[in-house]
């Protein structure tokens, strides 16, 4: 089950977290990967371990946050990985800050990020996904999209931005039999957190359900049912991978 063999399938943040994780992932059930990510000497290294594993990964420079570079970095493809199945949009930075003192620089650098790459991103792969009549778009989004955080309005935004693009696309597409779906992950278990204090950590498990920290793997098990072809009846979802922290 789950397999994705000669299935191709794109990944933006690629070069370390969850982005990696599910790049990973992807390649041990069979894709061929493209690694998305500005840090081209990570993905190298990325792509040499997962074929010595056995996979198959090409890495690709891009700035997610420059969409008029998305055409050329693509058409930089190689047979076999130029024609986009599966694409995860994963790629996101934050600037928190509370609304008072947020600037318009970091309110925009955070939605031309996260959402407006996102939007650019799909749309260039998105013809052949539709001559081909089967596809897989999968935004990495975040519970803080569906719950709101405190100095985070601008990140909520563009998290809760993908969502409704999301849907909005499921709607457009599902006649193409191409799915649109979210994962919103909430607190991972990443070198971020990894640098809390026990205190801080007592008090973040204690509002998960699950009473801990998500992990990578918790989140790319997510990613590739959604890219599956088990999941082929699943469209404009949103799945909470969050632990019971937003319920």
């Amino acid at each position: 089950m789950f397999r994705l063999d000669d299935r191709t399938a794109l990944v933006t943040g690629a070069s370390q977290g969850i982005g990696e994780g599910v790049a990973r992932l992807l390649a041990a059930q069979g894709a061929r990967v493209v690694l998305a990510a500005r840090s081209v000497d990570k993905l190298e290294r990325l792509a040499g371990e997962i074929g010595e594993a056995g996979g198959q990964a090409h890495a690709m420079a891009l700035d997610v946050s420059a969409p008029e570079s998305f055409e050329e970095a693509l058409g930089t493809l190689p047979e076999g990985f130029s024609e986009i199945d599966v694409l995860v949009n994963n790629a996101g930075i934050t600037r928190d800050s509370l609304l008072a003192r947020m600037s318009l620089e970091d309110w925009r650098a955070v939605i031309d990020v996260n959402l407006t790459g996102a939007f650019a991103l799909t749309k260039a792969v998105l013809r052949g996904m539709m001559r081909r009549r089967w596809g897989r778009i999968i935004a990495v989004s975040s519970v803080v999209g569906l719950m709101g955080n405190v100095g985070q309005a601008n990140y909520a935004a563009s998290k809760a931005g993908l969502v409704g693009f999301a849907k909005s696309l499921a709607r457009e597409l599902g006649s193409r039999s191409i799915t649109v779906n979210v994962v919103a992950p909430g607190y991972i278990a990443t070198a971020m957190t990894e640098g809390l204090g026990e205190k801080a950590r007592d008090e973040l498990t204690g509002a998960i359900a699950l009473r801990r920290l998500g992990t990578v793997d918790d989140v790319a098990a997510a990613v590739l049912y959604l890219a599956s072809e088990e999941a082929g009846y699943v469209t404009g979802g949103v799945l909470n991978v969050s632990g019971g922290l937003y319920i």
